[in-house]
């Protein structure tokens, strides 16, 4: 974790130049270009392997979901032996093709705009979702597969967004033999796609993929709450359909546990797999904080021992409880400009973490004022520093301030006000 002192005071400049830069990655160098935009921040937190330090709430709740998916009743299906493989090592590292392409994304697409991912240069980039790995995993021939890891999206700062978060998903195939001997009808499709199925895929094939879907992850979420009343939402996905949400009544409130849903043919064939089967996918961080009672996503990156040594992998999650060991109060400071036509809110973000680091609870726009006479837009932003560890002191907090206040006016081009 760095230290709030100025010697430690970093953030990536996008104005270098291009033609000797070069990041380094687990190992690698990756050259610069106009689409680069990983911090120094951002570079620090690739390797940390949160999933695997023992006793991580993170490395629980992904323990628990693997060891769940290994029961027989869902390994042993239609009378063939399908074991499910856990990937939970893998590079972050993935190509654009990868991350958007590969599961049919299209080119327009909001999620691929540079103020959302983190692209190490126009081929590269961290990747946004673990399901960057799944045509990878199918072409390699698995039908039953989870694939967990750390995976990164520029974000608004508060208490439940930080730019490195862990997916986990899973991914389970049905062949259209097998998928036909078991409804006892053609799997083929026929006819335009519908709110129920496919084009490629038969309503009796649809019909018989989400029933294993829904009753699949109905159970998983009872193993991981409880019995609890569930909900499935209609959503759209770019690489499943039919898609859904699914929801369950959790302390009185409605909560998102995942998405999942039927997956794309042209993802499967293009894999070489006349196949179809469905797809789920998952926050851990959101999981662990509900299950956990754990308040601040910050903590999951914490070297203070107190957080881990009160956890352990010999108890469901359900049955531990956060205790709360930081009680030191914010400090708030404000932070006012005139915007251009390019500011973008997660820049702001971005250089703000990328001065103070986790010292920064939040930040939060409070104002917005158009100018009568000359038209021009000024936002204010609160900024809310609190040590999860410690108390802040005025003094480092001014100089983090400054710090911010000369980074935002030189890298993003506002006026200061």
């Amino acid at each position: 974790k760095r230290s709030a002192q100025m010697m430690s005071l970093r953030v990536f400049r996008p104005q270098r130049s291009f033609a000797t830069a070069a990041l380094m990655l687990e190992g690698r160098s990756f050259p610069l270009d106009n689409m680069s935009n990983v911090s120094k921040d951002i570079q620090a937190k690739v390797g940390r392997k949160l999933l695997h330090t023992p006793n991580h709430p993170l490395r629980i709740i992904k323990n628990e979901i693997a060891t769940f998916f290994q029961q027989e009743k869902h390994v042993h299906v239609n009378n063939k032996h399908t074991p499910y493989k856990l990937f939970d090592d893998l590079s972050p590292v993935v190509t654009v093709q990868q991350n958007f392409d590969s599961v049919l994304v299209p080119k327009d697409h909001v999620s691929r705009s540079k103020n959302d991912n983190y692209y190490i240069n126009s081929e590269y980039m961290l990747r946004a979702h673990t399901s960057a790995h799944q045509v990878q995993f199918l072409k390699a021939g698995h039908d039953a597969f989870l694939v967990a890891g750390d995976v990164y999206r520029r974000d608004e700062i508060d208490r439940s967004h930080y730019p490195v978060f862990h997916q986990m998903e899973g991914v389970r195939m049905f062949s259209f033999d097998e998928v036909a001997s078991a409804t006892g009808a053609s799997a083929v499709g026929e006819g335009e796609q519908t709110a129920q199925r496919q084009a490629e895929h038969s309503l009796a094939a649809a019909e018989y993929v989400s029933t294993h879907l829904k009753t699949t992850l109905s159970d998983l979420a009872t193993h991981l709450f409880g019995p609890c009343e569930r909900r499935w939402v209609d959503t759209t996905f770019p690489f499943t359909h039919p898609s859904w949400e699914l929801e369950v009544m959790y302390r009185g409130a409605w909560l998102e546990v995942l998405g999942c849903g039927v997956v794309r043919d042209p993802i499967a064939r293009a894999c070489g797999r006349p196949a179809l089967g469905w797809a789920f996918g998952l926050g851990l961080e959101r999981l662990a904080m509900v299950l956990f009672g754990i308040p601040d996503i910050r903590l999951f990156w914490s070297d203070d021992p107190r957080f881990v040594r009160q956890f352990t992998e010999a108890r469901p999650a359900k049955q531990q409880q956060f205790q709360a060991y930081s009680k030191y109060p914010p400090c708030l400071k404000d932070l006012s400009f005139w915007v251009n036509d390019s500011f973008a809110p997660n820049d702001l973000a971005e250089v703000v973490r990328g001065v103070a680091g986790d010292l920064v609870e939040e930040l939060t726009q409070v104002d917005v004022f158009v100018h009568p006479k000359t038209g021009r837009t000024s936002r204010s932003f609160r900024i809310a520093f609190r040590a999860m560890d410690r108390n802040l002191t005025n003094e480092e907090i001014n100089v983090l301030q400054a710090a911010i206040r000369e980074r935002v006016a030189a890298d993003l081009g506002v006026t200061l006000r």
